[in-house]
């Protein structure tokens, strides 16, 4: 075997070990964006929360920051009626891989935010 022979198996070896690597990480950035939208979807809704008495509101603002997660995403709003007290919203969400060649997996993600109630 030529030494330009062994160079092209071991590129041919490398380049899917290269490529699954490659989706790996792609997997996971989508992931972490995931994760960043529950957290700002979460701060939406406690931010609603903290100045309207009504949970149905909080509920409506997270899962519209959600947008099409907003559906299977599950939502928590906690909202005492005292003045100072502190509103939490906790937001789930189950990411599943969307690459077949890793595999299916599915990731639980969670987001909480709280405030203090204002009015």
């Amino acid at each position: 075997m030529t030494e330009r022979g062994s160079a092209t198996v071991e590129l041919a070896l490398l380049v899917p070990l290269v490529l699954v690597l490659l989706l790996a990480v792609v997997e996971v950035a989508a992931a972490a964006r995931t994760q960043i939208e529950l957290v700002a979807a979460a701060r939406e809704g406690v931010r609603v929360a903290a100045v309207n008495p009504d949970p149905a509101r909080a509920l409506a603002a997270a899962q519209a920051a959600l947008g099409d997660r907003g559906d299977d995403a599950r939502i928590r709003v906690h909202r005492p009626h005292i003045v100072g007290r502190s509103a939490e919203v906790t937001v789930t969400y189950e990411r599943r891989s969307t690459l077949p060649l890793l595999g299916r997996f599915s990731v639980p993600l969670r987001a909480r935010a709280v405030m203090r109630v204002e009015q």
